[in-house]
């Protein structure tokens, strides 16, 4: 005869259990009927088009990222258009996004799929998942949309949907916790639903069960145990801070009539193959006279008039830009090695990265 213990532990899986099957049930029942989120790529069933959108929506909002979309279909309608473009057009379309990793691992997966595949994407988990640039999430997220694979997402939108629905304080970004989302997502996935059901929990998600949900009017409010509990505002839990690195550059834009200088990021670093101006990175923030002096010892260029300068901050992930960029004006044309100089007319051809983009636009 089993202990209460046992007991005990059965009726506590039962209960989560059967949680999760009246959420998935009602999920369904909302999406069909109440669900009104429109964007493009929902019910797609091509494999290309929705790993397009998924590896654009990667860290980037679904507002931003539905013009790209729409501008990468126009330009390269299949994998093939997308694999022989030329890498400098790929780039292009893609500034503004940030998160450049995503963009040279969509050109070199997109080559593979053409060239190694023939231009057939693949119908199952594991050969998704190792295309580069694809992980669980997204392997998961175009297995289920596309074949209707029984493989549940886990975005930050299901953490925080999961963590409320179950009442799970679990950090979700400790290995741990991690584990155990990715496992009760998987529990309650309904198999033979499960395209519908991934979509539906994102948009839940987005629409309901936002960072500051909008309880009164969830479907499910009468269930969910952090509303009654009154936690729904503290969850779901993380245990890290970002830790953000400051950097300081400092860009010269170097003039001479109508050409700048410009070269294109080779090193392992942010903005990778993106291209640029003449750069100092500095420890921290020193003067503009002590800038100017380093510019003509790194250089060698001594003469030249200060247009304009201005200074801004840019904040990614794990790092705070710090910009401080100098138009210069020089009197006799000098070449740098590494650099090329460029028509300002013919700039918008080039990918910049976002700051830097909006002083090409007006040089």
């Amino acid at each position: 005869m089993p202990n209460r213990n046992t007991v005990s532990f059965a009726r506590k899986n039962m209960a989560i259990e059967e949680l999760g099957n009246l959420f998935s049930q009602k999920l369904l029942v909302w999406n069909q009927k109440e669900n009104k989120r429109q964007m493009p790529w929902k019910g797609e069933k091509d494999p290309y088009k929705i790993w397009l959108s998924e590896i654009i929506l990667q860290q980037t909002r679904v507002e931003q990222g539905l013009n790209y979309y729409q501008n990468f279909i126009k330009a390269f309608p299949d994998v093939h258009a997308l694999a022989t473009a030329p890498e400098e057009k790929v780039f292009k379309l893609w500034e503004g996004l940030g998160y450049y990793s995503r963009c040279r691992n969509l050109i070199a997966t997109a080559k593979f799929i053409s060239s190694d595949l023939k231009g057939v994407f693949p119908k199952e988990f594991e050969p998704i998942l190792l295309l580069k640039g694809v992980g669980n999430y997204t392997a998961s997220a175009i297995a289920s949309f596309a074949y209707n694979l029984p493989y549940a997402v886990l975005d930050g939108n299901v953490f925080r949907v999961l963590s409320r629905i179950f009442d799970i304080d679990t950090p979700i970004d400790a290995s741990k916790g991690r584990k155990h989302f990715s496992q009760l997502a998987q529990d309650i996935l309904p198999k033979d639903k499960a395209g519908a059901h991934n979509q539906a929990i994102m948009d839940f998600g987005a629409l309901i069960c936002k960072p500051h949900p909008e309880c009164k009017i969830c479907f499910f409010n009468q269930h969910c145990r952090a509303y009654l509990h009154k936690r729904q505002e503290s969850l779901p839990v993380k245990e890290k801070k970002v830790q953000i690195r400051d950097r300081w550059l400092n860009y010269f834009i170097v003039k001479h009539r109508h050409e700048v200088l410009i070269r294109q990021r080779t090193e392992k670093d942010i903005w990778e193959n993106l291209f640029e101006f003449l750069l100092i990175e500095t420890g921290k923030n020193i003067g503009v006279d002590k800038l100017l002096n380093l510019f003509g010892d790194q250089y060698g260029i001594m003469e030249f008039d200060v247009l304009s300068q201005l200074t801004k901050k840019q904040k990614l992930t794990h790092q705070l830009i710090n910009f401080n960029i100098l138009c210069l004006q020089i009197k006799q044309k000098k070449n740098i090695p590494g650099f090329i100089w460029m028509e300002t007319s013919q700039l918008n051809k080039y990918a910049f990265p976002k700051t830097l983009q909006e002083f090409a636009k007006n040089i």
